[in-house]
């Protein structure tokens, strides 16, 4: 069963950050840059929340209008559910299927290591099933072994 840690030997544990108080724009700045859809909001080392396109984009929604230059507290998910690198992938599409969610953070030790999206978790579990049914096809037809 591949687990978080697999995921993050393939992906990387860049983990991309702003403060609260930063401005709106610079965070959409770095998403750009980055071709990232989320920024964790780190106070210090503490998580205080996460702020996605989304957020920003529902938020302009809901209000008619939208100040970039406010702090991206304004916007962020200050609620956040995190996994360990021990957990299985499917552990992960289970919990974001469940509370509605796109990204997670990833602790050790009480530290950030790293932060998923739902398209990292699928593109996992596709390329695992698909590897399982290539086995299945040789097993089946008896090619590939010993070779």
């Amino acid at each position: 069963m591949l687990t978080v840690n697999d995921l993050l030997k393939y992906k990387g544990r860049d983990v991309y950050s702003v403060s609260p108080d930063t401005p709106t724009l610079a965070a959409l700045a770095l998403m750009a840059e980055k071709n990232i859809g989320a920024v964790l909001v780190l106070d210090g080392k503490k998580m205080a929340g996460i702020v996605s396109e989304r957020d920003i984009v529902r938020q302009i929604a809901s209000q008619g209008s939208c100040n970039l230059n406010q702090p991206v507290e304004q916007y962020m998910t200050e609620l956040l559910y995190v996994v360990s690198p021990g957990q299985t992938i499917n552990d992960c599409m289970d919990l974001m299927s469940k509370k509605h969610i796109r990204h997670l953070p990833i602790l050790e030790n009480d530290e950030v290591i790293g932060l998923i999206s739902i398209g990292d978790v699928v593109k996992h579990l596709i390329a695992d099933h698909q590897s399982t049914i290539v086995n299945l096809e040789n097993y089946i037809t008896g090619s590939g072994y010993g070779q």
